[in-house]
C-alpha cells in the first residue's frame, strides 16, 4: 500500500507540475508584470544608449577615468598615510625614549633630606609629591605636543603582593589616564620590559572645557621611582595634525579626480562629436535618398578622412541617382513599348480574328488537314488576345495607372462565380472542387471583377496541377480581415518554388503543356491585384504534398492588416500531422501514467489504445506579414510510399 501511495503522489506531483507550467502559474505572471512595469520606465533610456554611440563612447570613457582616478587615489592616500604614521612614530619614539631617560635619572639621583620632618614615613610622601613634579615637568617639554601619564605599577591588572610606591593614576592636560591608555598596552607594559606603543584615542577628563577624543599614538615603559618601586609611564601623542594633512590629501585628489573625469568626459563628447556629427548627416542623408531625394549631398570640408568618407558618399550617391534614372528612363521606354505595341496589335489581331472566324466555321467544308489547321488557328488568336490583354493589364500597374473600384461584396458569390467558370475544366480533370466555410457571410469592400480574376486563377491552376484530386476553397473572417485559401493534393511546390511562382512568364515545369491556354502572367496580375487592394497573396507548398494559395483582404478599404483568419500552412500538412501524432502519443502516455497512478497495489489496467486516425488538430497561428512563402520538403522514401499509397 505504501509503494502505491507513494506512486500516486509522485505521479499527481507530475500532473500538477505540468499543469502549472502549461496554465502559468500566479507567482510567474506577477513575476512578468513586474519585469514588465520596471522595463517601461527604462526603454526610452535603453534606446537612447543603443542608438547614440556619442552617448556609449562619453560614459565608457567616464566609468574608466572614474576607476583609474579612484584607484590612483586609494594607491596615493595610502602612501601618504603610511608616510605620515611612519614619520610620526619615529619622532614619537624618539621623543618618548628621551623623557624615558630623564625620568629614570631623577629617580636615581640621591635625594637629600634635612630638618626635622625626616621620618620613616616621608619616603612615601616624597614619592608621591616627586610623580606629580615629574608628570608636570616632562609635559611642560611638549608644548601640546604630547601627554604624560603616569600609572601605578599593576594598575589594570592585581596587584602583586607586597609591592609598594607610587598608587594611583596621574595626567597631563586633563587627561583620562584609564581611558586614554590601552588595557592591552597596559598589560604588556606591566609583563615584560621594553619599550611598546600602539594607537589609540586620548579621552579627557569631564568639564567645562571638555575636549572631544583624538586619535593618538601611545607609548610606554616600566620604570623605577625614587624608592625603587615600579610605575609605568605613557607618552600620548596626538595625529590631529597628520589626520588634518590628509583630509587634505583626500579632499584635494577628489577636487583634482572630479575635476579630471569631467575634463575627460569633455574632451571625449568633444572628439566622438567630430567624428559621429558627419557620420548622423551620413544617415540622415541616406535615409533621404532611400526615401526618394536622390538630389541630397552631403557638406564636405576640409581633407581628412572624414572629408574623404563625404566626397565617397557624395559620389556614390551621384552615381546612384544616374543609374535610377536610367532604370527609369529605361523602364519607362519599356512600358511604353509595351503598351503601344499591344494598342497597335488591337487592330490588325481584330482583322485577322475575323478572318479566323470565316474560316473556323467553314471548316467543314475543307479536307481534314486544313480544318484541323483552322481549329489550331482559333485556339492559337484565343490565347494571343489573352496574352495581349494581360500585356495591357500588367503595363497599367506599371505605369501606376491601375484603379480600384471598391463595395461591400460578399466572396461566396464571387467564389461561386468562379467554380462555376471552372466546373467544365474540374470535370475534364476528375477534380472535385468543395467549398468550406461559406456558411456565414464574408464581407469585404472590395474590387468584386479583381478578386475574381485572382481566385479563377488560383482556382484553375489548383485543377491543373492537382492531378485529379479534390480542390478545397476555404472561407473565413475574423478581426479586420478576409481570407480565401485554395488547397489542392498535386504535385505541389519544391523548395524554393514559392518564391518564384509569381514572377512573371515563370513555370514549375518549362516541359507541361498549358490545358487552358495559360499566359503565364495569371498569378503576376493576381498579386498586383492583392497589392492594389492593401492585401496578401501567399504560397505555401511541399514536394507531392500539394500546395495552398492564400488570399488576405483588408474587411474595410485601406485598413492595414495585421494577420490572416486561414493559416498559410493547411492542417492536413505533414509537419502538423507529425505534430498531432506526437501530441496523441503524448496524451495517451500520459493517460497511461495517470491510470497507472490511480490502480495503486491493484492489478494494472492496459491503457486503451487511442482511435485510428484520431488526432488533436492544433490552433490555428495568426499569419504575420510578409510574402507568406513556404516550402517543407519530404524525403525520398516518405515520397515514394505515399506516391503508392495515392496509385493504390
Amino acid at each position: 500500500m505504501q509503494s502505491g501511495t507513494s506512486g500516486r503522489v509522485r505521479g499527481g506531483s507530475r500532473l500538477w507540475t505540468g499543469r502549472l507550467l502549461r496554465d502559468g502559474a500566479p507567482a510567474g505572471r506577477m513575476l512578468r508584470l513586474f519585469v514588465r512595469l520596471v522595463r517601461r520606465p527604462l526603454l526610452p533610456a535603453v534606446r537612447l544608449w543603443r542608438r547614440n554611440i556619442q552617448l556609449r563612447v562619453v560614459a565608457a570613457t567616464l566609468l574608466i577615468s572614474l576607476s583609474v582616478v579612484l584607484a590612483l587615489g586609494f594607491v596615493v592616500i595610502a602612501q601618504v598615510s603610511k608616510g605620515l604614521l611612519d614619520a610620526k612614530e619615529e619622532a614619537a619614539q624618539s621623543q618618548a625614549a628621551g623623557g624615558f631617560a630623564v625620568a629614570q635619572e631623577k629617580a636615581n639621583t640621591p635625594a637629600t633630606v634635612d630638618g626635622p620632618d625626616a621620618t620613616d614615613n616621608k619616603v612615601g610622601r616624597d614619592a608621591s609629591t616627586w610623580m606629580n613634579s615629574l608628570v608636570k615637568q616632562l609635559a611642560s617639554g611638549g608644548q601640546t605636543a604630547f601627554e604624560v601619564v603616569a600609572l601605578g605599577a599593576g594598575t589594570g591588572e592585581q596587584p602583586q603582593p607586597g609591592a609598594q610606591g607610587v598608587r594611583g593614576a596621574r595626567a597631563s592636560g586633563n587627561v583620562d589616564p584609564t581611558a586614554s591608555v590601552p588595557l592591552s598596552l597596559r598589560r604588556a607594559v606591566n609583563h615584560a620590559t621594553g619599550t611598546f606603543k600602539t594607537f589609540s584615542e586620548i579621552r579627557y577628563t569631564s568639564g567645562a572645557d571638555q575636549k572631544e577624543p583624538e586619535p593618538a599614538l601611545v607609548v610606554g615603559k616600566r620604570l623605577t621611582d625614587i624608592n625603587g618601586d615600579p610605575y609605568d609611564l605613557y607618552y600620548l601623542f596626538p595625529l590631529t595634525q597628520e589626520e588634518e594633512s590628509l583630509n587634505l590629501v583626500k579632499s584635494t585628489i577628489a577636487t583634482a579626480g572630479l575635476f579630471v573625469v569631467v575634463l575627460l568626459s569633455g574632451i571625449a563628447w568633444l572628439v566622438v562629436r567630430q567624428v559621429v556629427s558627419p557620420v548622423r548627416m551620413a544617415a540622415g542623408i541616406a535615409e533621404r535618398l532611400s526615401a526618394g531625394r536622390l538630389q541630397e549631398r552631403m557638406k564636405v570640408t576640409g581633407e581628412d578622412d572624414i572629408a574623404r568618407l563625404g566626397e565617397a558618399f557624395n559620389k556614390m550617391a551621384q552615381n546612384l541617382q544616374n543609374k535610377i534614372q536610367q532604370l527609369e528612363e529605361l523602364s519607362r521606354m519599356q512600358r511604353r513599348f509595351v503598351s503601344d505595341v499591344s494598342h497597335e496589335l488591337r487592330t490588325p489581331l481584330t482583322t485577322v480574328r475575323m478572318a479566323a472566324d470565316v474560316i473556323h466555321d467553314a471548316r467543314v467544308d475543307f479536307d481534314p488537314v486544313t480544318a484541323r489547321s483552322a481549329e489550331l488557328l482559333a485556339g492559337q488568336l484565343d490565347r494571343f488576345e489573352s496574352l495581349l490583354a494581360d500585356l495591357l493589364e500588367i503595363s497599367r500597374f506599371d505605369a501606376g495607372a491601375a484603379a480600384l473600384e471598391a463595395e461591400p461584396i460578399d466572396l461566396r458569390e464571387v467564389v461561386r462565380r468562379v467554380i462555376d467558370g471552372a466546373e467544365p475544366l474540374a470535370e475534364h480533370k476528375g477534380t472535385r472542387i468543395r467549398v468550406l466555410g461559406d456558411s456565414q457571410p464574408v464581407i469585404a469592400e472590395a474590387d468584386s471583377r479583381r478578386v475574381e480574376r485572382v481566385l479563377r486563377n488560383l482556382v484553375v491552376n489548383a485543377v491543373e496541377h492537382g492531378e485529379g484530386r479534390d480542390v478545397v476553397v476555404r472561407l473565413a473572417s475574423a478581426g479586420g480581415a478576409v481570407a480565401v485559401a485554395v488547397r489542392d493534393y498535386g504535385v505541389g511546390l519544391k523548395p524554393g518554388e514559392a518564391t518564384r511562382v509569381f514572377n512573371r512568364f515563370w513555370r514549375a515545369d518549362p516541359a507541361r503543356a498549358r490545358t487552358t491556354g495559360g499566359t503565364g502572367l495569371g498569378l503576376s496580375i493576381a498579386v498586383e491585384d492583392a497589392r492594389l487592394h492593401g492585401g496578401w497573396l501567399q504560397a505555401w507548398g511541399e514536394p507531392g504534398g500539394g500546395s495552398q494559395f492564400r488570399l488576405t483582404l483588408p474587411r474595410t478599404a485601406d485598413e492595414p492588416l495585421r494577420g490572416s483568419p486561414i493559416p498559410l500552412e493547411p492542417e492536413d500538412s505533414r509537419a502538423n500531422r507529425a505534430r498531432a501524432a506526437a501530441d496523441a502519443a503524448a496524451a495517451s502516455d500520459s493517460a497511461a501514467e495517470r491510470q497507472t497512478a490511480d490502480a495503486g497495489d491493484r492489478s494494472p489496467i492496459p491503457p486503451r489504445s487511442p482511435v485510428a486516425g484520431a488526432m488533436s488538430v492544433p490552433a490555428d497561428p495568426t499569419a504575420l506579414p510578409g510574402n507568406g512563402a513556404r516550402v517543407v520538403a519530404r524525403p525520398a522514401e516518405q515520397a515514394q510510399q505515399e506516391d503508392r499509397a495515392d496509385g493504390r
